[in-house]
């Protein structure tokens, strides 16, 4: 099990720059791999943060949705609107009359707070809670009405400029009117499409609320205001798999060759260490004990005392200080990696609760470190 633990770290390691980069699913798949190798508190704090930060909200109805009469049709097919074709060799998608009723109404919206249907005095709770209803009913891989992605566009720049201060303050200043025309700047003031665009493209901002999204074998990337459709996910999973085959062959490899290893170093190792750190009843091991140095606890046998005396126990006790404190300092290492994890996930994803965890931890493994080392110093 110690053998994978540097492939772990490795794993941990990648997921950490795969979500600062705003990648979660890679982030997930690779922090789920360094689980399985060697498990951690670290890969552990993170997979929760990304559980408890990547649920979905609940889809809830359309603020001003117009009911539909009773001799209307609820149901449209694309090609009856000739433009929601999702390729050129594929079946029209279907989509319902409120979708495009609320596709219509976002376009006909002049100001970000009209977008996301609140009023100026909204706090960050009301604006977190408009953008999640929108985003889900408006995101291009579950309404397939004409001008969906424009209108998911948008609303995802209406949340990203009111949700930051500064931006909103300047924004209600300057106010939202939409120019006349595309790309005309207001006097004195910003293009509502270009000027008050957000600093994260909305599927990004998608991602971060809901974890991935919907399943879809298409990526929606957004430049520059155009929404440009890509088959990139499976292709860049297929990649993934293909530079992994050879490790993920010798994780499956593993266990025959441990079943073979295990007898054969068994026999090899007939002596048994004459102390422990902990209490072992298995080795008889249960006899407690104090290094003369640094008062170190271990545990021998009841014989060990007629055994070791002189130099041979100087040395048993000197090893058993040196574990201990090699011990002591990798424990002290993985504090510190849980606690700025912690402290990383609590800025990324704004949650106080994380941050007071990692306020609150005790550090007791840092600090016998800093006890070992003053009496070195003192020594």
């Amino acid at each position: 099990m110690e053998g994978n633990r540097d492939e772990a770290e490795k794993c941990i390691n990648i997921a950490s720059k795969a979500l600062e980069a705003g990648d979660k699913e890679k982030a997930s798949k690779f922090l789920n791999k360094a689980e399985k190798l060697y498990p951690t508190e670290r890969a552990k704090v993170l997979l929760d943060a990304l559980t408890k930060n990547g649920s979905s909200a609940g889809n809830g109805a359309h603020c001003r949705r117009r009911p539909a009469s009773s001799g209307e049709s609820n149901g449209l097919h694309a090609d009856q609107e000739g433009h929601d074709q999702a390729g050129g060799g594929e079946a029209a998608k279907i989509f319902t009359k409120d979708q495009v009723e609320g596709v219509q109404r976002i376009k006909r919206c002049k100001d970000y707070y009209e977008v996301l249907c609140i009023n100026k005095e909204a706090g960050d709770e009301d604006l977190k809670k408009a953008y999640r209803k929108l985003a889900l009913k408006f995101h291009p891989d579950k309404n397939h009405a004409p001008g969906a992605t424009e209108a998911f566009k948008k609303i995802g720049n209406a949340y990203s400029v009111l949700s930051n201060a500064d931006k909103r303050r300047q924004y209600d200043l300057t106010g939202g009117e939409e120019p006349s025309s595309p790309g005309q700047a207001q006097p004195g003031g910003f293009d509502f499409h270009r000027g008050f665009e957000g600093d994260i493209t909305p599927e990004d901002l998608f991602n971060m609320f809901f974890g991935g999204g919907f399943p879809s074998s298409s990526t929606h990337t957004f430049t520059n205001g155009r929404a440009r459709y890509s088959q990139q996910t499976d292709q860049r999973q297929e990649r993934e798999e293909r530079a992994d085959g050879g490790f993920s062959t010798f994780i499956q490899l593993m266990p025959i060759l441990v079943l073979i290893l295990v007898p054969i170093l068994s026999q090899l190792m007939v002596s048994t260490p004459p102390y422990s750190l902990y209490s072992r009843p298995s080795t008889a091991q249960t006899v407690k004990r104090q290094t003369e140095n640094l008062r170190v606890d271990y545990y021998v046998t009841r014989d060990f005392r007629s055994e070791f005396k002189g130099n041979k126990l100087h040395n048993i006790e000197k090893n058993v200080e040196e574990d201990y404190v090699s011990n002591v300092r990798n424990n002290c290492w993985k504090e510190r990696q849980t606690k700025t994890d912690l402290l990383y996930a609590a800025k990324v994803y704004r949650d106080d609760r994380m941050r007071k965890k990692a306020e609150l931890m005790t550090m007791d493994n840092c600090r016998e470190l800093d006890r070992l080392n003053d009496l070195f110093r003192g020594g």
